[in-house]
């Protein structure tokens, strides 16, 4: 989003625009810089054999998802609707990594059965999977390293607390269980968490990964997950992904050397390939002085960006109706029935009734998290391609509400 001849334009094209065309809540997302950012990490690691598998779960619109594949994503999955998803929207069946956490078993035999890549966090499911398969079904195996990453306790998934992978410290009871059904294991995988800045930490994988995959003799890839850094605000400190990717792809060939033979290194980033290209367009309802601060309550709340008070996210807040206002101090709140807070004490061009907002770095986890919450209805979707506004999903009506809701006489 630029400020271009007093208009926030993206593409050339004035935000405030769309607020009109299509209404507010909006949420809108630039192709550009959604394909930008995917070409950023496929030339970063381009020393490997890379394969960016793009983690479906920051965000599911058929139509983003089929940008992504065409220009050469594979996808990371965790539901069995999120690969139906991805398969309909043009990825190949062993495109398709599915990593499900605590799901039922039946969910599995449907991601052999759809030809998925099986990825298994939990020892009594390998177990359960290699009673049912034995050798004829390869699987990867999803691993905690008990390394603390990232910069938020609640999206940190790699320590000794979290629920996620079996941990490093029971390698014996993997091998145990992988010899006891002749398991062919395809994959090593390890995701610690989101913004992680430092190198250090995906080294640090690394040696693990590397320690123990010698013991795997029917490798194909090994996988990092992601956790790449993205700014949220001027100044934050993002992933060098460009460094990144020269040490540990030089540390992944010298392992594969070791190994015998090349294997496909992978990575998994949602936020990273979508959060910066995506907006939430919302209109002021109200501004409200109080003796101690001064309210500005919007048209959206936390059952469309719960970001900021699920994990005390920030998101910076433009006014784009009045750009070159004269800057006051506000507090930026939803129209939702609970604490709603997007932004606390935030200078932001004088903002009046009518004006519309735009909370930046939209693109991830803001639509996929969304909610019906106070029977809000949902917002709609723009995509931003080839200097044109598409819309891609049409906002909810009150009949939405009903659609599966079944009405009895009382």
């Amino acid at each position: 989003m630029e400020l271009s001849q007093g208009a926030y334009k993206v593409q050339n094209i004035k935000l405030t625009d769309l607020a009109n065309q299509f209404g507010t809540p909006l949420y809108v997302y630039d192709a550009n810089k959604i394909v930008h950012q995917l070409k950023t990490l496929k030339t970063a690691f381009s020393g490997s054999d890379v394969r960016i598998k793009y983690a479906a779960k920051a965000l599911t619109n058929i139509s983003i998802l089929k940008l992504l594949y065409k220009n050469g994503s594979d996808v990371d999955v965790v539901s069995i609707q999120e690969a139906q998803l991805a398969l309909r929207a043009g990825f190949k069946p062993h495109q398709v990594m599915y990593t499900p956490s605590g799901v039922d078993f039946a969910e599995i035999t449907e991601a052999v059965t759809l030809g998925l890549t099986v990825n298994l966090d939990n020892l009594s499911v390998l177990t359960k999977f290699g009673e049912k398969y034995h050798d004829t079904y390869p699987c990867s195996i999803r691993l905690n390293p008990h390394i603390m990453a990232g910069g938020n306790y609640k999206i940190s998934t790699g320590h000794s607390n979290s629920k996620f992978g079996i941990s490093v410290f029971q390698l014996p009871e993997i091998h145990e269980v992988v010899k006891k059904y002749r398991i062919k294991i395809n994959g090593l995988h390890i995701h610690t968490g989101s913004d992680i800045t430092e190198s250090e930490v995906f080294l640090k994988m690394a040696d693990i990964l590397f320690g123990v995959a010698r013991d795997f003799p029917h490798l194909k890839f090994i996988d990092f997950g992601s956790g790449f850094k993205v700014a949220y605000k001027e100044g934050d400190i993002v992933t060098n992904v460009y460094d990144l990717g020269l040490k540990l792809s030089k540390s992944f060939n010298e392992f594969c050397q070791h190994y015998g033979r090349k294997l496909e290194l992978h990575f998994e980033p949602g936020k990273f390939i979508v959060s910066e290209a995506g907006y939430l367009l919302v209109k002021v309802n109200v501004v409200k002085a109080t003796p101690s601060v001064t309210f500005v309550g919007v048209d959206s709340g936390l059952n469309h960006l719960i970001r900021p008070m699920m994990y005390d996210a920030y998101h910076d807040i433009a006014n784009i109706s009045n750009p070159t206002g004269s800057q006051k101090l506000y507090t930026v709140v939803g129209y939702i029935c609970e604490t709603d807070t997007f932004g606390a004490d935030r200078k932001l061009n004088e903002v009046r009734e009518g004006d519309i907002l735009a909370f930046k770095n939209a693109g991830a986890y803001g639509f996929s998290m969304s909610s019906n919450y106070n029977s809000r209805l949902k917002p709609a979707e723009v995509l931003l391609i080839n200097g044109e506004a598409k819309l891609i999903r049409e906002r909810e009506q009150f009949e939405d509400l009903l659609a599966r809701q079944v009405e009895i006489d009382i």
